[in-house]
């Protein structure tokens, strides 16, 4: 690969290819964007760039910080000054030993003076300096983003200040973390990292009230505190987000597709947070027993404030709002259905309220019992084979039934029953939908006995 770019890149004299591409290039990764650095004018070697390959010129940034960028076949080449005078200097002003590196296109030699090529080869992620995460604390969190992509190790001074610095993260731009965050958490093995970083006060600092969940120990049904229970329910569905074919074999192809779909990031997010509003929740009755009456409505309530903050798109605040808020719900279902009670309307009602997030609040809920106890009780594997049942219908059965066509509308309402346009429409349409669900009606004349029948009840 690097061979292909040399060939796209003039050999100019003291011109670069540095940071997270060199980095890359090194270990044979593909990196789709690459940063170069230049003594002389950027913009003209932009322009000798733009001459070789093709392509279009943009320009980014304020006039003292530009970047000249060249979006040429897929790949992007962000060409800037060096920062300093030398590629040396530019160097030790980096944040990682890793992302100090150059490729000289001139001589073709790999310019190394922070020992870079070394930790690339221990796989570790080492400070440049000391300052670091002072002149600029989001590196707090993209220390962890580049360790659990690179599947490398924290080098233990530099893990050890971004405990010292965690709270720096409070004034940083939500977007800045936001990007950083979610990058390390589509990483197919980021709970080590997440781990790391909430035992060094980092979670603490990115969400507001995660510190109150250490400590805040739970009733009977659960064998950890608050915190060390979200830690493991994370795993479990970090897990499940890995190997979906574990959960339900038959319809691997359908969960694979969702979970490709769903960005993995915003799932394990959700699952971060789920219980945030426990100890805002928490009474004892008079037998001194603790109870968590509400705490999805409350932890749902700080999961929109969370997301505000990092400035998640209305889509992703929903996403993990949908998730948080309604995680408890399948094991509403299953109570019900212990106690012998019917709950095909309440399925169906779950299935409307969770929409397409539907299998993301299903997973979250399967984690979050299997993180309860070290061994999981008969009940729970009851509940775990229920929930199983519940994506199963999703995909075969609700998905199905749901997009043919309704058996009645507003047109119906109108000209067979003479009703005026109003907020009781939703009321019937949803009524007649719920039936069509759970099977009680299967065709337009039965659909039309129903909004009959119903009618007449209410004018009784």
């Amino acid at each position: 690969m690097l061979q292909f770019i040399k060939r796209i890149l003039p050999q100019q004299k003291e011109a670069y290819i540095i940071g997270g591409s060199i980095r890359d290039l090194l270990l044979g990764r593909v990196p789709a964007d690459y940063d170069i650095a230049c003594s002389e004018n950027p913009e003209k070697f932009a322009e000798k760039i733009l001459a070789h390959s093709g392509g279009h010129f943009v320009r980014l940034g304020k006039s003292h910080q530009m970047i000249f960028r060249v979006i040429s076949g897929g790949l992007i080449f962000d060409i800037t000054s060096l920062n300093g005078a030398s590629i040396e200097e530019d160097l030790k002003k980096r944040d990682f030993t890793v992302n100090a590196v150059a490729y000289d296109l001139h001589s073709e030699k790999i310019i190394d003076c922070l020992g870079g090529l070394k930790d690339l080869a221990d796989k570790k992620v080492r400070m440049v300096s000391n300052d670091i995460f002072k002149k600029d604390p989001v590196r707090l969190i993209r220390a962890f983003r580049i360790a659990a992509c690179l599947n490398f190790d924290i080098e233990s001074r530099t893990a050890e200040l971004t405990a010292v610095h965690a709270g720096l993260l409070q004034n940083i731009a939500g977007e800045r973390i936001r990007t950083e965050l979610l990058t390390m958490l589509d990483a197919a093995a980021a709970y080590p990292y997440l781990n790391q970083m909430a035992k060094n006060g980092l979670l603490a600092a990115v969400f507001p009230g995660f510190g109150r969940l250490n400590g805040c120990f739970q009733n009977d049904h659960h064998q950890f505190d608050v915190f060390e229970h979200t830690m493991r329910a994370f795993e479990h569905l970090e897990t499940m987000l890995n190997k979906p074919e574990d959960i339900l074999p038959d319809i691997s192809i359908k969960m694979c597709r969702f979970i490709e779909k769903t960005r993995p990031a915003l799932i394990k997010c959700a699952i971060l947070i789920h219980d945030i509003g426990k100890p805002l929740a928490k009474t004892f009755d008079n037998g001194g027993k603790c109870h968590f009456y509400g705490h999805a409505k409350k932890s749902a309530q700080l999961a929109q404030t969370i997301g505000q903050r990092l400035r998640f798109s209305n889509h992703e605040q929903k996403f993990i709002h949908c998730i948080v808020r309604h995680h408890m719900i399948p094991l509403s279902l299953f109570t019900a259905l212990e106690k012998k009670l019917p709950i095909e309307k309440g399925i169906v009602r779950f299935y409307r309220k969770s929409g397409e997030n539907t299998p993301a609040v299903l997973l979250t809920a399967m984690a979050d019992t299997k993180a309860k106890q070290q061994k999981m009780s008969s009940k729970s594997e009851d509940f775990i084979s229920f929930i199983k049942q519940l994506i199963y219908d999703y995909f075969m059965n609700y998905q199905n039934l749901i997009d043919k066509p309704p058996l009645i509308t507003g047109y119906d309402l109108i000209h067979v029953f003479r009703l005026t346009p109003s907020p009781l429409f939703k009321k019937i349409l949803d009524l007649v939908d719920d039936a069509k669900l759970i099977h009680t009606v299967k065709n337009r004349s039965e659909a039309l006995e129903l909004v009959r029948n119903y009618l007449l009840s209410i004018h009784e």
